[in-house]
């Protein structure tokens, strides 16, 4: 028997942090020894012919976290990423958990698409990676249907690495808007499974419209800018007020991706008071940059829906400090700096890399910090228990994935954090593919030390 000891931890929950010993043995959790508690005692590893004592004293225990919008590019974009190349970034970040998009190639709206990303996701195994499945066409449709009712052990299978269903309300990376007329019985098929619907919410008309006046505005410098109006904070709204309504209508599980204006928030805080069944994610983006970022970082800051003004940013932290925002998910989308650099700036490509970073930069905020290193926002306020919450307790739970987090008996899936770390973001030293980073250069403070993976 082989076991592992950890001394001294300070365990995060999502109602407090206490001291405490984990006991692994056999990559289980065998024993939580709590300080406060009157029968504290030591855990022993001594009569294990195999063991390890691991030195905690100072440092956070979260249970490995979940990342629950991410695109790792692979099959068909592989020259961007990989599933091996992003799990071992997002390990690196302290999560162990992943929820991957369907636009990649071919886009995963088929029982073989999906069938070959579980195929290829199996080979990682340090990262346990879920999928989201696409619609756009009624044949997408009727194939869910069919993986959701089940019937044999194969389909049965498949659902068990889904996560939900993912539509788009206008084109992004991919080009899978879906068609108008499947939009209400999406919502009805995942409402009568009790499924998680995840928008990406934004009105193609309000859109469109604005890409005609906006596209050549040379009073709006650098050119890259102007794709913050060509994709308006009202686009936004307007999708996310229609998606809110049909989930109404339907008692559809509604989950609003990447949520980044101010009426967006307040939109879904006014569904959620009114017991309409609404989650919504911010992605750290939309929380660290603003649109004056795009004169310092030009199309590195290109990404859909774009960054925001700086009262859609502190909108989104306020949203945070009181419990709208669910979870912190990073969207993250690697391309190569090449592509991102040396196209025409409104035709580079949409997104950004973000899964290792977010927790140091949310630990960073979290410790009274400020990575940016200048006052240009303000952050409301973030506890170190609100980390674990919205990137683990609430994606867990809205997805259906199962994480048992750090109890006796569970998978030993834990992340040691040293919040007082200091490092320099730098994105050569990143695990992601693309090798770099809009936070190039970033100091920040909080990171993983260690991961204890199993699952």
């Amino acid at each position: 028997m082989s076991s592992l000891l950890i001394k001294d931890a300070t365990l995060v929950t999502s109602a407090n942090t206490e001291k405490v010993d984990v006991l692994i043995r056999d990559g289980l959790i065998d024993q939580l020894a709590f300080h406060d508690s009157p029968s504290y005692a030591l855990p022993s590893v001594s009569d294990d012919p195999v063991h390890e004592v691991v030195e905690a004293e100072g440092m956070l225990l979260f249970p490995g976290l979940i990342d629950n919008h991410v695109h790792f590019r692979e099959p068909g974009l592989t020259h961007k990423a990989t599933m091996k190349s992003e799990a071992a970034a997002a390990v690196a970040g302290g999560v162990t958990t992943v929820c991957e998009m369907p636009n990649t190639i071919p886009p995963t709206v088929t029982v073989a698409a999906l069938a070959d990303k579980i195929r290829r996701a199996s080979e990682v195994t340090e990262c346990d990676i879920r999928f989201f499945f696409g619609v756009t066409e009624e044949i997408h449709l009727a194939t869910l249907r069919e993986i959701l009712a089940g019937g044999n052990a194969e389909l049965e299978r498949l659902r068990s690495r889904l996560a939900g269903v993912k539509i788009y309300l206008d084109h992004s990376t991919g080009n899978q808007k879906i068609a108008d007329e499947l939009i209400g019985d999406v919502f009805k098929t995942c409402a009568e499974h009790g499924f998680p619907l995840v928008a990406h919410c934004e009105d193609p008309q309000l859109n469109k419209e604005a890409a005609e006046k906006y596209k050549d505005d040379e009073s709006i410098t650098p050119t890259v800018a102007r794709h913050s109006f060509m994709r308006p904070a009202q686009a936004e709204a307007k999708a996310i007020e229609y998606a809110i309504g049909m989930a109404k209508e339907h008692g559809t599980p509604l989950h609003i991706a990447h949520l980044s204006t101010s009426e967006g928030i307040e939109l879904v805080r006014r569904a959620k008071a009114d017991g309409i069944s609404v989650t919504c994610e911010v992605a750290p983006h939309h929380l660290f940059f603003t649109t004056d970022d795009y004169k310092r970082l030009g199309t590195l800051v290109k990404m859909n829906p774009p960054i925001r003004t700086v009262d859609h940013v502190e909108a989104l932290w306020k949203g945070i400090e009181d419990g709208t925002v669910d979870c912190i998910a990073t969207d993250h989308a690697p391309h190569t700096l090449e592509e991102k650099t040396e196209t025409e700036p409104l035709k580079a490509p949409s997104g950004v890399p973000g899964v290792e970073t977010m927790l140091s930069l949310l630990l960073t905020v979290a410790g009274g910090g400020n990575p940016r290193s200048d006052e240009s926002i303000t952050y409301y306020v973030v506890r170190i228990m609100d980390i674990f919450k919205l990137c683990f307790e609430n994606p867990n739970r809205i997805f259906g994935l199962g994480k048992t987090g750090i109890v006796e008996g569970a998978a030993a899936n834990m992340v040691l954090v040293d919040p007082h770390a200091q490092w320099t973001i730098e994105g050569k030293n990143l695990h992601s593919l693309c090798k770099w980073t809009p936070y190039e250069n970033w100091q920040v403070t909080g990171r993983v030390v260690r991961i204890f993976y199993a699952y």
